[in-house]
């Protein structure tokens, strides 16, 4: 039996109207932006039902995965959650004043800053990721572990691939983000 999707018909119909092309990459491409369309949804339901915001979620899975003290440089926080250091003071900023983060002066530079976790702050990065895994986990169900893990190689590579061309230090503006040049169709 044959599953079709909403990217089949589109393929067909570009094929018919287009038979010079190869469309093998738009099938791949189109797919992953409809899966993550689902998985964005997913997540920002986690987050908001654990009261977190997207990007906070981002910050403070940065510090929850630096371990005990669960304190970063603003710097480092930028690179790693692919932000402008303008765009971090923001955030950390807000973050603050709803007592997620706090700034601290880094004891081996006494011009510099640290940004540490707060108590607040981890509750709920704890609470999001454990909804997070949860609701991918139901996002993955209907493939089997033995295929989940052959797709993880696969995306390995096509991420490697793809860095290579698209470096993330240049992220797109937000119009280029959320335009239609995703869709298939």
């Amino acid at each position: 039996m044959k599953h079709e999707d909403e990217v089949d018909r589109i393929i067909a119909d570009w094929e018919a109207a287009r038979p010079d092309l190869d469309f093998a990459p738009l099938a791949i491409f189109s797919r992953m932006w409809r899966v993550t369309k689902h998985i964005d949804r997913a997540r920002a339901h986690a987050f908001e039902r654990s009261g977190l915001m997207s990007w906070e979620f981002d910050v403070l899975a940065a510090l929850r995965r630096s371990g005990e003290p669960f304190r970063q440089s603003p710097k480092l926080l930028g690179q790693q959650t692919m932000v402008s250091s303008g765009t971090m003071t923001n955030r950390i900023d807000r973050m603050a004043e709803r007592e997620l983060v706090r700034r601290l002066t880094d004891p081996n530079d006494g011009r510099g800053v640290l940004v540490e976790m707060m108590p607040r702050g981890l509750t709920l990065v704890d609470a999001a990721i454990t909804r997070l895994t949860d609701s991918e986990e139901r996002l993955l169900s209907g493939i089997p572990k033995s295929e989940r893990d052959r797709l993880g190689v696969l995306l390995r590579r096509l991420a490697l691939s793809v860095d290579r061309y698209v470096p993330l230090s240049e992220p797109l503006g937000e119009a280029e983000t959320d335009s239609e040049a995703g869709r298939a169709g």
